[in-house]
């Protein structure tokens, strides 16, 4: 019957492996997961009219939602695309045109 000391011994020798494999799930595995989690909830929450990018660098309006498959306009052309809701990168921030004073304005100012 093994004693109290080659349990101790037992354990010693697995306790860093267990500490690593805890180690890796909060550095690695949990942040991925939160990252998913999101991309999903961003996903599935694009509407009509949202304007978003795809992973292929199309950047357009939602036209029309149905189930996994979204039509965007891409130009002032009205292209239309079809694409899959896996496809998009993220959502854009609505467009403002905001217009910059050149750089060399403040030297011909003085």
């Amino acid at each position: 019957m093994p004693g109290a000391q080659e349990y101790l011994t037992a354990i010693g020798q697995f306790a860093p492996l267990v500490v690593l494999i805890v180690l890796f799930y909060f550095l690695m595995i949990r942040p991925q997961r939160k990252r998913d989690k999101a991309e999903r909830e961003m996903r599935s929450s694009i509407d009509v009219g949202d304007e978003i990018s795809t992973i292929g660098g199309f950047i357009g309006r939602v036209v029309s939602v149905k189930d996994d498959v979204l039509v965007i306009e891409t130009s002032s052309d009205r292209t239309k695309l079809k694409i899959y809701r896996w496809a998009i990168r993220g959502k854009e921030a609505p467009a403002t045109e905001t217009v910059e004073a050149p750089k060399d304005a403040d030297k011909n100012a003085k």
